[in-house]
């Protein structure tokens, strides 16, 4: 089987990615061949500073190989370093309904908050579509809000099948619904664009400062609390094992033990989560010769199986 996956470079990676794509995208590498990519084509989309663009790249690189990605089991390359994906892309384009990308509501969505509209946001479940296919992918791990754009992909594979002779594997998504919905320090969904995230990797008293600075209700330190409407615990319950859960949820229950308690127990699981990470990470950063040799040998076995693709697409399309 084989399985893809990708994440954008537009900034710094806090707990949100890190429970919603990063954990379930390294747990993949037992389950099958994965490919993962590092999507800064897109990320061109919302970011448009060059340099910076650059250095969220590396980071993320280096997030993934910190938090255990082992890039012997996952081809972990840059998008932008298999340009046969731009080319495929243009290939899909000559036969995807406009009708069928005009009823994508991630577009949509985009620019309600700004966003300007450009083609490169219009046509993104485009290229979203050639960075599955051109891997012969068969399984797709996906947030519920990235659902509809391999439904885009299917929908766009068993068209050019149709027309063209069978080239591309129809993909499966794979819906992460196991994985809660991460709160930020205001209880909304953590998010970059909230400014509530607390970063995977961020300076250690930044980010403790930021555990203690979650929201909660204002329940005086004698009375019972309910973990299970309570921000810290949501977080909390992520680290923990079902006995740690259950015995901070039972302090909740019986009083007399305040949020501030919880915010330190809620650090400390952090700490020992991704303080050994944090060191692994400053190491590799000293590094930068190896995250370039495993991102470029990643793009080689990424690229030996994109150009097989591409030119099955063009011979059937007469282009070869």
């Amino acid at each position: 089987m084989r399985i893809l996956s990708g994440i954008q470079p537009s900034g710094k990676l806090h707990l949100g990615n890190y429970f919603g794509m990063m954990q379930p995208a390294l747990q993949l590498q037992e389950r099958g061949e994965t490919f993962l990519f590092i999507a800064n084509y897109h990320a061109l989309t919302t970011v448009s500073d060059a340099t910076q663009l650059r250095a969220d790249t590396l980071a993320v690189a280096l997030d993934f190989l910190a938090c255990g990605l082992d890039p012997r089991r996952t081809i972990f390359f840059r998008q932008s370093d298999v340009p046969e994906v731009t080319e495929l892309a243009w290939l899909l384009s000559t036969l995807t309904p406009m009708g069928l990308l005009e009823r994508c509501h991630s577009y949509k969505d985009k620019l309600t908050k700004g966003l300007a509209a450009t083609h490169g946001l219009f046509s993104y479940p485009v290229l979203m579509a050639a960075d599955i296919l051109i891997y012969q992918s068969n399984l797709v791990p996906v947030g519920r809000d990235q659902k509809q754009h391999v439904e885009v992909t299917r929908d766009i594979a068993i068209k050019f099948n149709n027309q063209f002779g069978p080239v591309f594997t129809i993909p499966e998504p794979s819906i992460r619904d196991e994985v809660a919905v991460v709160p930020g320090l205001d209880g909304q969904k953590m998010s970059k664009s909230y400014g509530n995230t607390i970063e995977l990797f961020g300076d250690p008293k930044e980010t403790k400062a930021r555990i203690m600075r979650i929201v909660t209700d204002c329940k005086p330190l004698d009375a019972p609390k309910d973990p299970d409407t309570c921000n810290i615990f949501a977080l909390y319950q992520l680290f923990a094992t079902a006995e740690e859960r259950a015995a901070l949820a039972a302090r909740y229950r019986a009083g007399n033990f305040g949020y501030g308690h919880a915010k330190k127990a809620l650090h400390d699981a952090f700490e020992a989560k991704f303080g050994p990470l944090r060191q692994r990470r400053a190491e590799l950063a000293q590094n930068s010769d190896y995250i370039e040799e495993v991102l470029r040998n990643g793009a080689e076995r990424a690229r030996a199986e994109a150009r097989k693709t591409l030119r099955a697409a063009r011979h059937a399309m007469g282009i070869e």
